[in-house]
């Protein structure tokens, strides 16, 4: 029993010392920007200061800003001229800075252990989305995008935001069965053309689905075309309500994306 003491003793400070040398070798960097910063899996103190965080008061349908508080339930004139099809969304940031660096570089360069630190923010910005029983579904990617990527980001988005909140991931509910164009570039128009029927909910999922609160979870909310049609498909299964949370919501007023 000693020596086993000892010999754990040992393990752990041998893992500590090595982790120590990394950390003079390889220091922690900023998600965003690379800057060495003195913890790991955060955001050096320029890209904090330059977040774009989203915070009240805003449209409490689509959860984009408002320059000043028109009052409790206020919604925004998007979202009464065209109410989406899901309850309401929340982001963490707006989509621009260094919000954006973070989307990019875990989408498109491999960085999958930004999307921890992304999910933590995202499961505070919507914790007024995820109630017991919530089910968290990420937007899928098609068969032959995920073989590209090796990744879906929405996925590791919701695995994250799960961890933090305890609630109920469903990373294999929805499926794409359409191979689609990608959506940067589309005007409103185009993008719900081009994943119009291209969801559908996989084989045996009814069970989760059915009767509960679903939050769909996506990297970036933009015209909404791609959740409204998952939340279609949701709300056909029986979801008792369909809400949208993403780390960043495209500019309101510049339509930045």
């Amino acid at each position: 029993m000693t020596s086993r003491i000892v010999l754990n003793g040992f393990t752990r400070l041998a893992a500590q010392a090595c982790g120590a040398a990394l950390d003079l070798l390889l220091p922690p960097r900023c998600l965003a920007c690379e800057r060495t910063i003195a913890e790991p899996g955060g955001l050096c103190a320029v890209c904090w200061a330059d977040m774009p965080w989203l915070e009240a008061p805003r449209c409490a349908r689509l959860g984009t800003p408002f320059s000043h508080d028109l009052g409790a339930g206020a919604l925004s004139p998007r979202a009464i001229a065209e109410p989406p099809l899901f309850d309401r969304a929340r982001a963490a940031a707006l989509y621009k800075g260094p919000a954006r660096d973070l989307v990019l570089t875990l989408k498109f360069g491999g960085r999958r252990e930004t999307a921890g630190a992304m999910g933590r923010w995202m499961a505070f910005a919507g914790h007024e989305l995820i109630e017991p029983g919530t089910l968290l579904v990420p937007v899928p990617l098609h068969r032959v995008r995920l073989w590209q990527r090796r990744f879906n980001q929405a996925a590791l988005l919701a695995d994250a935001v799960a961890r933090q909140s305890g609630a109920d991931a469903g990373l294999l509910v929805l499926e794409r069965v359409r191979r689609t164009r990608q959506q940067v570039g589309l005007d409103a128009r185009e993008r719900q053309k081009n994943v119009r029927g291209a969801f559908r909910l996989r084989a045996g999922a009814e069970a989760q689905v059915a009767g509960r609160p679903v939050v769909l979870v996506d990297d970036v909310l933009t015209t909404g075309s791609t959740v409204t049609a998952c939340a279609r498909v949701l709300k056909a299964a029986g979801a008792a309500g369909v809400d949208v949370l993403t780390f960043a919501v495209a500019d309101p007023v510049t339509g930045d994306r």
